[in-house]
């Protein structure tokens, strides 16, 4: 039986791959980075059939990526301050929220037991699979795609909400107060693959009111939105954002 076939209850990878914007030529790989030790124990493929060696791998290309992410993007942060933030940013309990945004719980392969168990909410679980599936993007597509990777769907979300919570949430509220509509529009993207830049303006009832640049859609979102904030709170006295 081919090792391709989803499981029951277990999502098309094909999902997942339009999720993260990333196709995989090697799908072995895929699979086996959505593969826990539970699976490939009740299954006898033993230590090589699970995704504890993709994450190893995967987790020193994120300390790499976040390393270079936080030296490039807090250029008067001395290296202690940078090592505490670094290990802040890529805890198990964040990169198990980073992986509620493609939905990966939905894609993992677990034993029964595990299963009867909530293994598939469960954070670890799910911070492990986020950084064996950083493993297999790197191993099938090169550095070039695991940094694509982890600055669209890890670095740039979690660097958000840590700068200014999530304006995009908080937009939301302001307009659902005002009985206004919220609509973002990709206003341009420049740039290689590997560091594009986006360009995005948010309308508030039809009306501009904000517009940010990121190096991920969701950044750029937010940046709009933390600057629609400011226009439409102007004269209301200063707000934390």
């Amino acid at each position: 039986m081919s090792t391709h076939k989803a499981p029951a209850g277990v999502r098309d990878l094909r999902e997942l791959e339009n999720a993260i914007g990333y196709r995989f030529r090697s799908r072995n790989l895929l699979v086996l980075a959505l593969t826990h030790s539970s699976y490939s124990n009740e299954h006898g493929r033993g230590r090589a059939g699970n995704n504890e060696r993709l994450e190893f791998l995967g987790d020193a290309v994120l300390e790499c990526v976040s390393s270079e992410y936080l030296y490039g993007n807090y250029p008067d942060l001395p290296e202690g301050e940078m090592s505490k933030l670094r290990a802040s940013m890529v805890c198990e309990p964040t990169l198990a929220r980073c992986s509620d945004e493609f939905d990966l719980r939905d894609f993992i392969r677990l034993g029964k037991g595990e299963e009867q168990n909530g293994g598939r909410n469960r954070p670890s679980i799910l911070s492990d699979a986020l950084e064996a599936l950083i493993g297999a993007v790197y191993l099938d597509g090169g550095f070039s795609c695991a940094r694509t990777f982890i600055l669209e769907h890890v670095m740039d979300g979690i660097a958000e909400k840590r700068s200014f919570t999530d304006s995009k949430t908080a937009l939301q509220e302001i307009a659902q107060s005002r009985a206004l509509p919220v609509e973002y529009l990709l206003l341009s993207a420049e740039g290689p693959d590997h560091d594009r830049t986006y360009e995005y303006a948010v309308l508030i009832g039809g009306k501009e009111e904000g517009r940010g640049t990121g190096h991920s859609k969701k950044a750029a979102e937010q940046e709009a939105a933390r600057k629609a904030i400011e226009n439409l709170t102007e004269n209301e006295g200063p707000k934390c954002i």
